[in-house]
């Protein structure tokens, strides 16, 4: 293909994907804010944004039920969600947010892993070049020193990598699902996987004896901003907008998610930090990306 006749990136889709990523990148400060337990907090959040999500389909005549082997698989991808904010959460108040966002963002190794076993997708050179760049700016990150670290903080290491585990268990079964003959709308699928998630970290909050009490403003301004700004703001402009832009394009756009988690960890947290965790940061995310590019078509080149 001739480089003249490819289609213009629309401008407005990628400025409206990086509002998106910047979004969804305070989530972990609005959890690290927030006064309550990890899963009180994951269970506002899903509450408030599946809620918000499923009315907002009501008002558009939306569908909101096909049958019963779509809900079944709705019902996975929120147990799979309901661990993630679980593990994630913890790590976040372990680790601190920038860490166990990019930690979580590793997700995109197992989601091509899974591919590779089980869908015979290829793996090309890049995604092994992108494994040892990651895997070298965690070390950067947190190998040098894990001898000297505390035990909650090696402990917030291994929730932000079971983190990404869970993400991708919730992003198969949310892909399968879309998927699906006369599936739903993306918000509708989200905003029911939202509310099964939120039922199911209600639950876990009785068996752990915690509390649904919201004791001060900050937290219940924290649980509202993850409910409407994170988790329906951000993703529904992430899922209409990703459909009009290369693969490519998307990948590098999302990064500025786990990268802006880390700059506010810095500056609203005072993470301590040196060259070599910039370092570490920027192999973290090179890696990722490269993780993220499928191989062109021949007719492309």
């Amino acid at each position: 293909m001739n480089p003249a006749d490819s289609p213009a990136i629309d401008k407005w889709a990628i400025v409206t994907m990086l509002v998106a990523a910047l979004i969804i990148s305070t989530s972990s400060v609005w959890v690290k804010l927030a006064n309550m337990g990890a899963s009180a907090i994951g269970f506002y959040r899903m509450a408030i944004g599946g809620l918000l999500m499923v009315l907002l389909c009501w008002w558009q005549k939306k569908p909101l039920w096909r049958h019963a082997t779509q809900a079944r698989w709705l019902l996975l991808g929120a147990v799979f969600f309901a661990a993630d904010l679980w593990f994630w959460h913890r790590s976040i108040q372990y680790v601190g947010p920038g860490l166990a966002t990019v930690l979580g963002n590793v997700q995109v190794f197992f989601m091509t892993l899974f591919g590779y076993l089980f869908l015979s997708e290829k793996i090309g050179w890049k995604f092994f070049l992108g494994l040892v760049l990651t895997f070298t700016g965690l070390f950067l990150l947190v190998g040098l020193q894990w001898g000297e670290l505390s035990a909650n903080y090696r402990l917030g290491v291994f929730y932000g990598l079971a983190t990404s585990l869970a993400y991708t268990g919730f992003m198969l079964s949310l892909r399968h699902v879309q998927a699906m003959p006369g599936a739903l709308s993306p918000m509708a699928n989200l905003g029911l996987l939202s509310v099964m998630c939120a039922l199911i970290l209600a639950a876990v909050v009785v068996w752990e004896a915690g509390t649904f009490v919201i004791p001060d403003w900050q937290s219940g301004l924290s649980v509202l901003l993850l409910g409407v700004f994170c988790q329906v703001v951000g993703w529904v402009l992430i899922t209409q907008t990703m459909p009009t832009l290369p693969t490519s394009i998307v990948g590098l756009l999302l990064l500025l998610q786990p990268a802006m988690s880390m700059v506010w960890d810095v500056l609203f947290f005072a993470r301590p930090t040196s060259w070599m965790d910039g370092v570490g940061l920027m192999l973290v995310l090179a890696g990722i990306y490269l993780a993220t590019i499928r191989r062109r078509r021949r007719s492309d080149g």
